[in-house]
C-alpha cells in the first residue's frame, strides 16, 4: 500500500521530480537505446545525486527505467527487489564529474545479446531531463520527441543520404544534431522529429552504407 507521501504529482512515484521522475526517465531512455533485455547495469551518481541517492529513492528510479518502467509505475517503489528477480546484475556507485549538472548520472548497460551501451544523462528539475552523452560521443536529447539515433562512420555525403530517407518518409525534423570523436572516425546523428516515427524506416536507414546501429526513440 503507497502512502500519501509516495505519489506526488499526477504522473510521479516519489518525493521529488528531479531525483525520481527524471532519474527514471533518463533509466528508461538507457533501455531504449539498448533495445534488449539488460542484464548488466553500472550506475554512477554525481553531485547531489551522490549525497542523496539513498534517501531520496534514486537508486530504485534509475534501475526501474534501466528495467523499462514508467514514471508512473507503482512497481518502482521495489524495483531493486524486481531487478534481482529479472536477473538485472546491477552497481551503484559515486563519481566526481566536473562541468555537469548537479543531478547527473553515467550509465553502463550491458543486454542479453552482449550488446553495451554508455549514457550520461542530467535531472534537470520538474522531471525533464537532458541526455548529455552516448557511447562518448556528445549529444543534447531532451526526451521530449521522437528522436533517430544513427551511429555511423563520420563520411561525406551521410547527412544528406539519411535526411532524404527522413524526408521522403514525410517526417519532420525538430531538431538535428551530429557529433563525432575524431574526423572520419566513429560519428552519432540525433534527428529529433514531430509525431511518431514508423518501425520500418529504421531498417531503411540501417541499410545505408556505412550505418553502424540505428534506435527509434519514442518521446519518454
Amino acid at each position: 500500500m503507497l502512502g500519501a507521501f509516495d505519489i506526488i504529482g499526477p504522473i510521479m512515484i516519489g518525493p521529488s521530480s528531479s531525483h525520481t521522475a527524471g532519474a527514471v526517465r533518463i533509466g528508461k531512455y538507457a533501455y531504449s537505446i539498448l533495445g534488449e533485455k539488460p542484464v548488466k547495469a553500472r550506475v554512477g551518481f554525481s553531485g547531489s545525486f551522490a549525497k542523496t541517492y539513498r534517501g531520496h529513492g534514486t537508486d530504485k528510479a534509475i534501475i526501474a527505467g534501466i528495467l523499462g518502467m514508467n514514471t508512473d509505475d507503482k512497481r518502482i517503489c521495489n524495483s531493486l527487489e524486481i531487478a534481482k528477480e529479472e536477473g538485472l546484475d546491477y552497481t551503484l556507485e559515486t563519481l566526481e564529474l566536473d562541468g555537469v549538472h548537479p543531478n547527473t548520472v553515467d550509465l553502463e548497460i550491458e543486454g542479453e545479446n552482449g550488446r553495451i551501451v554508455n549514457i550520461r544523462g542530467s535531472s534537470v528539475g520538474g522531471g525533464n531531463i537532458l541526455i548529455n552523452k552516448i557511447n562518448g560521443a556528445d549529444v543534447l536529447i531532451s526526451g521530449k520527441s521522437a528522436a533517430l539515433i544513427i551511429t555511423h562512420l563520420d563520411i561525406p555525403g551521410m547527412i544528406a543520404k539519411v535526411s532524404n530517407i527522413v524526408g521522403s518518409n514525410g517526417i519532420n525534423i525538430n531538431k538535428f544534431s551530429l557529433n563525432r570523436e575524431e574526423k572520419g572516425g566513429i560519428a552519432i546523428m540525433t534527428i529529433e522529429i514531430d509525431g511518431d516515427i514508423d518501425p520500418s524506416i529504421q531498417q531503411i536507414i540501417q541499410e545505408v552504407p556505412n550505418v553502424i546501429s540505428v534506435s527509434i526513440l519514442n518521446a519518454i
